[in-house]
């Protein structure tokens, strides 16, 4: 869904967008040819001699842990409230070094665990089966750069609450996030006395001005990708750098 403003911030770079969700890459064309023609637009009334704005990015529908991509082919990795949905983000990180070139930069941003803490501690309640992805720690993630070879990894992270009317209301967005893909997930649905109890506790977390919160953490890190120090079977490797004359 940044596809458009990087092309704006971006203008002479090739993008190339990847999404493992066909319903997502779907989205993201429809809103870079509303964005594409609302710059026509623009130049055609200003600039009318200018014959539009470019194509814009290719759309990929893949695996973030198995690109179809050569290495050290892109400069940059942008990846927005992505990661969390994949399971191994260790083989991610790996294979986004893999594509980055030389001091190629990686920047991404995710859920971090204390995400949806209010609907997570309502289902413990009444039942053991997880009923939101376990997301991440942000430590856990820059350990996981270092491993894979990134440098000088930077994470950070904010707290964002949303608030809202009514347990329905909540409800709906959460499901618009992506529901519960857990392959472990609870398979029925919970009974109306457990469900009641659900709705009972979130109740009980409405604030003073009455409405009921939702918590997010965002998780944002950024990495560089170095000159290898090793072959990929395992051995050193020694620069010897020549004097310049």
């Amino acid at each position: 869904m940044d596809l458009p403003t990087l092309q704006m911030q971006f203008a002479n770079a090739h993008l190339l967008g990847v999404d493992a969700s066909p319903a997502m890459l779907i989205a993201a064309r429809d809103r870079q040819v509303a964005a594409l023609s609302s710059i026509n637009r623009v130049l055609k009334k200003w600039l009318p001699g200018k014959s539009g704005a470019a194509a814009g990015a290719g759309l990929l529908c893949g695996d973030f842990a198995r690109l179809p991509l050569p290495r050290e082919c892109v400069d940059l990795v942008w990846s927005n409230l992505a990661l969390h949905w994949h399971p191994q983000p260790d083989y991610v990180f790996s294979e986004w070094r893999r594509v980055l070139k030389v001091d190629g930069l990686l920047m991404f941003s995710c859920f971090g665990p204390d995400t949806f803490k209010e609907l997570r501690a309502a289902f413990s309640a009444v039942d053991r089966s997880p009923h939101a992805l376990p997301f991440v720690d942000m430590h856990d993630f820059g350990d996981m750069l270092i491993n894979v070879g990134f440098s000088t990894p930077v994470m950070d992270m904010e707290t964002i609450t949303v608030t809202y009317e009514s347990v329905d209301k909540l409800m709906a967005d959460v499901r618009a996030w992506g529901g519960n893909p857990l392959v472990n997930k609870r398979r029925g649905l919970l009974g109306a006395d457990a469900w009641a109890k659900v709705v009972g506790l979130l109740e009980q977390n409405r604030l003073s001005d009455g409405r009921i919160p939702l918590t997010f953490e965002i998780v944002y890190g950024h990495a560089f990708r170095p000159i290898a120090r090793k072959t990929a079977s395992g051995e050193a490797i020694i620069r010897l750098d020549l004097p310049k004359k």
